[in-house]
């Protein structure tokens, strides 16, 4: 019976360190970036917008990592759902690059309007790609967030990988996920607002523990066994 130790590691390391790259993102630029755009002040921040843009490749690549790392496990139980799941993590995190490709587009922008009178096609055009970091990792990204991170909490409740209080955890935190980006779409308020924030909270501390059960306890070996013993995924 292979153990999957190496998996589990890996991305509850993963875990960890998404989560510091998407709270870290915000730090280099603060509210630096909103329409209408303020050309001077953009052009002035490029090492800021290029550290911001770095940090969010890191915050992609490990978010991608995150499902392909749990892939090879969760299919053993339901290979369609575990597919779905990685899908929908990489939906989200290419969508988390199109923002970072926006900005940084702006900055060029910001640089070619900076020192002159911008005309009126430089701001709409700097208006369109704020619009764009808006709405790709903060609308369409976080649906796919939700959509694969319910799909793999699910297998992981129903195959018992790890404690049902913890996968049940995520099925409540994902749901409540998805209910703040809808509401976020609604109201076009993609910052840290009251409701986003409350909304949000359970399943980024649930990440959490999720990274440090793994790194620590790692699959249910009897779970894993399950499966074994029917000869499916053996190793």
């Amino acid at each position: 019976m292979k153990s999957y130790r190496g998996n589990a590691i890996a991305v509850g390391v993963l875990f960890i360190l998404c989560s510091a790259a998407a709270i870290l993102s915000i730090v280099p630029l603060g509210a630096t970036v909103g329409a209408p755009v303020d050309f001077a002040k953009l052009a002035g921040s490029d090492n800021a917008v290029v550290t911001t843009a770095l940090i969010e490749f890191v915050w992609a690549a490990t978010g991608m990592g995150i499902a392909i790392g749990l892939y090879p496990v969760l299919r053993l139980f339901n290979p369609a759902l575990a597919l779905g799941s990685v899908f929908g993590r990489v939906v989200e995190n290419v969508f988390i690059l199109v923002g970072t490709l926006s900005l940084l587009a702006l900055l060029t922008v910001s640089q070619q309007a900076a020192g002159s009178a911008a005309p009126p096609s430089f701001q709409a055009t700097g208006d369109a790609l704020v619009a764009v970091r808006d709405w790709a990792p903060g609308f369409v990204g976080p649906l796919a967030f939700g959509i694969g991170t319910l799909m793999y909490s699910y297998v992981l409740y129903r195959s018992r990988l790890i404690p049902r209080w913890l996968s049940g955890w995520g099925l409540v935190g994902a749901a409540l996920s998805l209910v703040a980006t809808v509401y976020a779409g609604f109201t076009q308020d993609f910052g840290f607002t009251t409701v986003n924030d409350v909304l949000s909270a359970p399943i980024g501390l649930q990440e959490m523990v999720l990274a440090i059960w793994l790194i620590a306890k790692g699959f249910s070996a009897p779970a894993l066994a399950s499966v074994g013993s029917t000869g499916e995924g053996a190793a």
